[in-house]
């Protein structure tokens, strides 16, 4: 019912499931179309949906009293909410309780601002509000409603009973429509105390709604969730200054909450039953799910029913239910969706596409039939039965027995049809075509032909009837005897087909008909050849994304504009838009600032058709808005956005329609070859054949033919351009399609191109400059065309900061800041300072100036003599600087060193400070050098005199003209140290020492050194041999050497070599692993070796070590024993040499008696033996050789000696006859080195021995017994066997040494076994009994030594 009535009927809430109640009997609350659920309290049953932010009581008693009875102070209570005796929220739902007592609600005492907050489980209608006070109403509230549960408010209304103080700008009741915000002051007085009413009505009665469905009365009835403000009491004038919380006299307390309202329907439905997951329900609770009708379902009736969707739902009207309408799906579907596009081209009759036809049938009303169906005209379209199968004779049927699904005279189309092969016919293909005969399944066109003409019959057949074979016509050749070609055909040939298809281009050309003769197509305008594909020169075919709009030819919208929707306003991140076009591959840009929009102009359409709109954009951000109004698409969002294409609907062009022919080739050749994807995605960079073929043809539709080039005259390289999408060649830096403008970065549009930006990087706000100036956009400070230098009256590119010059320059260095043409008689950096010649602080805010400096007179006055001045911070006088020739506090005077007369500037005789004419020989610092008036030089100085110190004193000579040119001592001559110089008073020349020159004697003469000696210089006397030349060093005097020489007149040798410098010097050659330096004696080339080592060069072991070189060790202490006795027989025999020599020299006929080779035989064997004995480590073998070399001597030489000499060279035999012994006695001492190794085991000559020696000592005689047994024949006895006694020695084998002297030991011809040296020789015997060491190897007897002296050494 209308609003303002008696009782109000509204639409009930949301539901998650709907029942349909049966149209049979029109139930109650319907009427005029359009059906009213009963209204009721939204507060019954929802007392858990209410909340309050105060209650009385909920925290411990709250005394409170009843205002209209102050006068009785027993009228004073306490409320206490937690003792079951509550006055929560809940008593609102009704005045008294089950017992019938009153209840109600209260606040806590002088709580102003309370609210009371019903939240409903979904979407209600609400029509009123009522609410009765226990105290004063209000002096002001507010009611407000929620339609999204409580994220959103609005206020529905205000009450106040002073509304001009208590809402300012809110106008009073009445508005002027329903929905006007305004303020009430009919509820909010004093009066009544109790019982007091606040009544709203969303529909004011006072206006009448003609339509209580339109879209803003509904949505001002919507609610979810309402909510109550309390914001001011009523006092009775006391309000305290401290507010009244606590006060117990003020606080709102509320009798009854009624909510009327209704369960939400749009129109749909009478009644309403619980919706699932609301509170339990109760009596005279308002339910919110919708029992629906007019074939309606959901919570709230939104929606048609599966099967009744042909309509757009709507919501129910007075008189109009606006029932939803069934599909007419011929009873073969069970649901069907809306369409809105079918149903605004059908003109708002039917929109609805049946789901999933069953039967066999197909189509949008299940009106068609399947594939191999086909719609039998007999029977009704909704029988079962109505698609019967295809029946087609497959001996002359195609396609499988694919047959006409239904009649369509205008598509030459008949239900049951089948399709045919090329001679066969009739409606299951069981005929063979006029002219053909003989149906077989085996004729791939069913009927052979019959024979007619020659060109137009199929070869070797005639006309004939179906069963005689008549002729046939060849497939695209017509008439009755086959001689000519069917339309869209030409060319009667001898051909297969008779006929050629004219193949005219579907867009290039008019129609697909051609010349019968040449088969020439009519061409659209600038279109030729055959097939019409061709295009004429200076013309192009657009691209199918040829329609653009480029975001650099946008309009921005800025982020307060109107048009940008509210979420991009409050957007964040910054817009980069791109436009990525056709031309020369480069990208363009236009820059959107934080929060802004871009409007582009729809490009102009050659066609009416439905377009595509494709936006190509680069995402960084997530989000983006589009939007069309008017002409202009705007684009907002947060993305680099490269262009807006829109795409023809090609599939609504003539050619590429369903109904045309080859339109489905063609369309799948599109799809194929992916034309529409790739135009949609990018712009291709090349594009395949058959895309660029359609394309053109698709361009010839749509413009009407070819499109001009129109390429730019300057900007392009040709008035040609590319056949696809008419790109022009465009010269350096220049885009666009026709080559007219330049590329963003670029400017100056000429025949040469465009020249680039180069918009400096730091004073630059962006690299693009204005394309026609080429000026950028610089920042602040900035200037020059590409911002790459400072403001007049800034510096230091690219900061560009102002000059600091403290206000006397406006100009300065634009690199270092240097302030330009200062004023005011000041200079500096920042002009901070005064000139020369000026005092004062010059900076900013000092207050001063620079004035002139007063030494004596002012700059530029001809007598100014100083160079600056300054202020004294003492006195505070100003005190000069002078210039050079000047002095005294203010220049007045001239300095030492300078005569005139500078003041003052009145006197005749003035004349300016000038140097004193002395020739430099006085001291500028002295006041007396010279006159200060006349110049007269007065005291000179460096041995000069006269008028102007020009000459030398006496006992000098020179010239005084030059500096330090007065002299009086030679520098090498026979005079020095004398008082007076002899040298010649002209030229100076002194008397020099011997091989002395020049003209003070400082230089040697050639070949000669030493400079100062008191011969004069000594000669270089370098070796004539052994320099390189004859001179030498004239300070060191070292001559040049050759190599090897040394010494300062290399006259040795050098230091690494050694040997006579007369003759020859070698190199040391000293082993550097064995030799402690490089260096040897210069006279033997001796090295130095290191310990352990020995040998000319360092290069073996010495004597007393083992091992390899140069890893030598030293050998167990026992060496040193008999190595002390191996000393005196090396002194003894080199002196046996000497005396050889001596015999050799001094005695008669030596010479003679002796031959020289024997001679010679006698030294050679000396100097052996000479070797043998040095050695580090003597063996056996050599020794042995040794001894045979003196028995021979004693056989050849010594015979002869003593038969032909005297006694004296007798004795000189038994020298070489002891000789020969104490060489025996070496080699035995050697044999036990050589014999005895690391397991005491050796070979000599072959057999093994076993060797032990011991020394004794008995009575102070030193005896030493080697003692040898074993094999000494080769067919001796072997080692391995022991013998039970200790053997004796033979005379050779067993020697005793008993010292004659301290240096020469006898030798004594005796077995060891019964020498006193050995009395414990037979306490050894059980040690030679020892059984033999395992595996075979021979042992040693080792044993300590008899005596405190003795030891015995083992090998």
């Amino acid at each position: 019912m209308l609003p303002g009535s008696d009782s109000l009927a509204f639409i009930p809430a949301p539901r998650t499931s709907a029942q349909e109640v049966p149209d049979m009997m029109p139930p109650p609350g319907c009427s005029g179309g359009n059906c009213h659920p009963p209204t009721g309290n939204l507060v019954i049953g929802r007392g858990q949906s209410l909340r309050t932010s105060s209650t009385c009581g909920l925290h411990g008693p709250e005394l409170y009293c009843v205002v209209s009875k102050l006068q009785d102070s027993q009228n004073c209570c306490f409320c206490d909410s937690r003792d079951g005796k509550s006055h929560g929220i809940e008593n609102v739902v009704s005045r008294s309780d089950p017992d019938g007592r009153k209840t109600w609600w209260q606040a806590e005492s002088g709580v102003e601002n309370v609210t009371i907050q019903l939240d409903l489980e979904g979407a209600f209608y609400f029509t009123h509000l009522i609410m009765t006070f226990k105290t004063f109403r209000p002096a002001a509230l507010l009611l407000e409603r929620s339609v999204d549960h409580g994220h959103s408010w609005h206020v529905f209304r205000y009450f106040a009973h002073n509304c001009s103080g208590l809402f300012p700008g809110i106008p009073p009741a009445p508005g002027r429509r329903v929905s006007d915000l305004v303020c009430d002051q009919r509820y909010s007085d004093i009066e009544p105390a109790t019982e007091g009413e606040v009544i709203f009505q969303v529909l004011d009665p006072s206006f009448l709604a003609e339509n209580t469905n339109n879209a803003e009365i509904q949505e001002l009835l919507r609610v979810t969730n309402l909510r109550v403000n309390f914001s001011k009491l009523h006092t009775l004038g006391d309000r305290p200054l401290g507010g009244l919380r606590g006060h117990p006299f003020y606080y709102y307390a509320l009798y009854e909450l009624v909510i009327a309202g209704s369960c939400l329907c749009h129109g749909h439905a009478s009644e309403c039953r619980p919706a699932p997951g609301s509170p339990p329900s109760v009596e005279g609770m308002v339910h919110g799910h919708c029992v629906c009708r007019h074939h309606t379902t959901g919570t709230h009736c939104e929606r048609c029913q599966g099967l009744y969707q042909d309509h757009p739902w709507q919501a129910a009207e007075p008189g109009y239910p606006h029932t939803c309408q069934e599909c007419k799906c011929h009873g073969h579907a069970r649901s069907c969706h809306f369409d809105m596009a079918l149903y605004l081209a059908s003109g708002n009759v039917s929109g609805g596409v049946c789901d999933a036809c069953q039967h066999n049938t197909a189509g949008r009303h299940c009106e068609l039939c399947q594939p191999f169906f086909h719609r039998d005209p007999l029977e009704d379209p909704r029988s079962l039965h109505s698609c019967k199968p295809c029946d087609c004779n497959p001996m002359g049927a195609l396609e499988g027995g694919l047959c006409d699904a239904y009649t369509d005279t205008t598509r030459g189309l008949l239900s049951g049809q089948c399709r045919c092969k090329v001679h066969v016919w009739g409606q299951r293909c069981d005929s063979c075509r006029p002219g053909h005969y003989g149906l077989s399944l085996t004729q791939s066109e069913g009927c052979q032909p019959c024979r007619c003409n020659v060109r137009g019959r199929v070869p070797s057949t005639q006309a004939c009837d179906p069963s005689s074979g008549a002729c046939h016509c060849k497939r695209f050749v017509s008439g009755r005897d086959c001689s000519r070609c069917l339309p869209e055909f030409w060319g009667l040939s001898s051909d297969s087909l008779g006929c050629r298809p004219c193949d005219c281009d579907f867009g290039g050309a008019y129609s697909n008909r051609c010349s019968a003769g040449q088969g020439l197509c009519l061409c659209r305008p600038h279109l030729h050849g055959r097939h019409c594909q061709e295009l004429q020169s200076g013309y192009f075919c657009a691209t199918l994304d040829q329609a653009t709009a480029e975001a650099e030819h946008g309009r921005s919208l800025q982020p307060a504009d109107p048009q940008l929707p509210v979420s991009v306003q409050q957007g964040q991140g910054e817009i980069k838009a791109h436009t990525l076009g056709l031309r020369a591959g480069r990208a363009h840009f236009a820059r959107v600032v934080d929060g802004a929009g871009l409007s582009l102009l729809a490009p102009t359409v050659p066609r009416a058709l439905d377009y595509d709109i494709v936006l190509r954009y680069e995402t960084q951000v997530s989000g983006m808005v589009a939007s069309q109004v008017g002409g202009w698409c705007q684009v907002v969002g947060w993305g680099s956005f490269l262009t807006v294409v829109l795409l023809p609907r090609v599939g609504e062009l003539p050619g590429l329609r369903s109904v045309d022919p080859g339109a489905l080739r063609r369309l799948q050749e599109l799809h194929e070859a992916g034309c529409l994807e790739a135009a949609r995605v990018s712009p291709p960079q090349s594009m395949p054949e058959a895309c660029a073929r359609l394309a053109c043809s698709i361009s010839a539709l749509l413009h009407g033919g070819g499109l001009a080039c129109e390429c730019h005259l300057q900007g392009s390289l040709s008035t040609e351009c590319a056949p696809l999408g008419g790109q022009c060649p465009c010269r350096p830096n220049i885009t666009g399609r026709t080559c007219d403008r330049c590329l963003p970065g670029t400017f100056g549009l000429g025949p040469t191109g465009c020249h680039e930006c180069r918009c400096h990087p730091e004073g630059a706000a962006s690299a693009v400059c204005n394309s026609t100036s080429g000026q950028c956009t610089c920042w602040a400070g900035c200037a020059g065309r590409r911002c790459d230098r400072c403001l007049s009256g800034r510096w230091g590119f690219p900061r560009c900061q102002p000059c600091a010059c403290n206000g006397h320059a406006e100009l300065c260095h634009p690199l270092t800041g240097v302030c330009q043409d200062c004023r005011g008689a000041t200079t500096g950096r920042h002009c901070e300072r005064c000139l020369d010649g000026y005092y004062g602080d010059p900076t900013l805010g000092s207050g001063q100036r620079c004035q002139p400096c007063p030494c004596p007179g002012h700059p530029g006055s001809g007598l100014y003599h100083g160079t600056s001045c300054h202020v004294d911070s003492t006195s505070g006088r100003v005190l000069c600087l002078c210039a050079p020739g000047y002095a005294g506090p203010r220049c007045d005077r001239c300095s030492p060193g300078y005569f005139g007369r500078p003041w003052p500037g009145d006197d005749p005789r003035r004349s300016p400070c000038r140097p004193c004419q002395c020739n430099n020989n006085i001291d500028p610092r002295d006041p007396a050098a010279c006159d200060p008036h006349s110049g007269h030089c007065q005291r000179c100085l460096h041995h000069s005199h006269g008028a102007g110190c020009a000459h030398c004193r006496p006992g000098f000579h020179g010239s005084a003209l030059r500096p330090g040119g007065c002299r009086r001592e030679c520098v090498g001559g026979v005079g020095e140290g004398a008082e007076a110089c002899f040298c010649d008073p002209v030229s100076g020349q002194c008397p020099c020492r011997p091989h002395t020159l020049g003209r003070d004697c400082s230089r040697c003469a050639p070949l000669f050194w030493n400079l100062g000696g008191p011969r004069g210089c000594e000669p270089c006397s370098c070796h004539a041999r052994h320099t390189l030349q004859p001179g030498c060093h004239p300070v060191t005097g070292q001559c040049p050497c050759r190599a090897g020489f040394g010494g300062r007149t290399c006259s040795r040798c050098q230091d690494g070599y050694w040997g006579d410098p007369e003759q020859e010097c070698r190199a040391c050659a000293c082993d550097p692993q064995g030799s402690i330096s490089p260096s040897c004696d210069p006279h033997t080339g001796t090295c130095r070796c290191r310990e352990g080592i020995s040998g000319p060069r360092c290069q073996a072991c010495a004597r007393g070590s083992t091992g390899g070189f140069p890893h030598c060790t030293s050998c167990p202490p026992c060496f040193a024993s008999w190595d002390q006795r191996l000393a005196p027989l090396q002194l003894h025999l080199d002196t046996m040499v000497h005396e050889v020599a001596a015999l050799r020299q001094g005695m008669p006929g030596w010479g003679a008696g002796l031959r020289g080779d024997q001679l010679q035989a006698l030294e050679g064997k000396l100097q052996q033996a000479q070797t043998l004995l040095e050695s580090p480590s003597p063996t056996r073998g050599p020794l042995q050789q040794f001894t045979e070399w003196i028995t021979g001597l004693r056989q050849g030489v010594w015979a002869q000696v003593v038969a032909e000499r005297d006694s004296w060279v007798r004795g000189q035999c038994e020298h070489l006859e002891e000789l020969s012994q104490e060489l025996d006695c070496v080699k035995g001492l050697a044999w036990p080195r050589k014999a005895m190794g690391a397991q005491g085991e050796a070979k000599v000559d072959g057999p093994q021995v076993r060797v032990g020696a011991r020394l004794g000592q008995e009575e102070g005689n030193r005896c030493l017994c080697l003692c040898i047994w074993g094999a000494q024949e080769a067919d001796g006895p072997h080692l391995s066997q022991w013998s039970p006694e200790p053997p004796l020695c033979h005379s050779h084998h067993l020697q005793m040494l008993r010292p004659r002297s301290p240096q020469l030991p006898c030798f004594l011809k005796r077995p060891c076994v019964q020498s006193r040296s050995w009395p414990h020789l037979e306490d050894q015997k059980a040690s030679w009994d020892r059984p033999r060491r395992p595996g075979g190897g021979q042992s040693s007897y080792c044993g300590q030594q008899a005596g405190p002296e003795g030891q015995l050494c083992c090998g």
